[in-house]
């Protein structure tokens, strides 16, 4: 029987790459995303869609009661939804640092609830993957601070979820990559992207499928017995 992987921000780029990631090692995928037109260009085998606020309550509490609904529960969890804005401290808006804060890290607090407890009873370890980034920890590059508290605060909720879970065989862990060649590169201008590309060893971007690949490996058998890391993605670029 095929896992049941949920996956937010599904119809972005870095989120088809974990689809198909899941999608190739077997895992039955529901994507949860606020563009519906994407979702539906994506339907295939192995693959639904869900249009989702993932900043309201309600629209992801619906969303896991459809897939509950269908397939009984859930077996992997991956928070991939996420932006960046760009206004600088002091002066971000307070809708915009709410907004922030919601799509970031709300709504995958909210999501880590509702695949909890759908992920009771089922067997072998569960996963959740959380999304985080290096601007959570890494002050040198251009992040704006709502940002990086977003991230933070995944983070910690990742350490807290993999204690609290651990005997429960539920095993939840960040992935926090460095600069990758997603269409958030268009957030920053020109010249701020071509200095943080050339502060990276390999003198490129990281790729999607470069992440989604490391989803795979925690989704894995492999990744049973890691819980509670925050595992960094970033060609060596911050090692002291």
């Amino acid at each position: 029987m095929s896992k049941v992987a949920v996956v937010t921000g599904a119809a972005g780029g870095m989120g088809r790459a974990i689809v198909d990631r899941l999608i190739a090692d077997g895992c039955h995928v529901v994507g949860l995303d606020l563009d519906a037109e994407g979702l539906e260009e994506m339907t295939r085998e192995g693959f639904e869609g869900i249009a989702t606020d993932l900043t309201d309550l309600a629209s992801i509490t619906a969303a896991f009661d459809r897939i509950k609904a269908a397939h009984g529960g859930v077996d992997v969890l991956v928070n991939n939804a996420g932006t960046c804005f760009m206004s600088e401290f002091p002066d971000i808006p307070e809708a915009e640092f709410e907004k922030q804060m919601a799509l970031n890290f709300s709504g995958a607090f909210h999501c880590c609830q509702a695949a909890i407890k759908l992920m009771t009873g089922r067997e072998g370890v569960r996963k959740i993957v959380n999304i985080s980034s290096n601007g959570a920890y890494n002050f040198d590059a251009f992040d704006p601070p709502h940002y990086r508290a977003s991230k933070a605060a995944l983070d910690t909720l990742t350490k807290d979820l993999a204690r609290r879970y651990a005997r429960a065989k539920i095993a939840v862990n960040s992935i926090a990559p460095a600069m990758t060649e997603t269409p958030l590169f268009g957030v920053v201008s020109e010249e701020v992207l071509e200095k943080a590309i050339a502060q990276m060893p390999h003198g490129r971007a990281m790729q999607p499928s470069e992440i989604a690949a490391w989803v795979g490996f925690l989704v894995s058998s492999a990744g049973d017995v890691s819980s509670g890391n925050v595992i960094i993605l970033n060609q060596g670029r911050d090692v002291r």
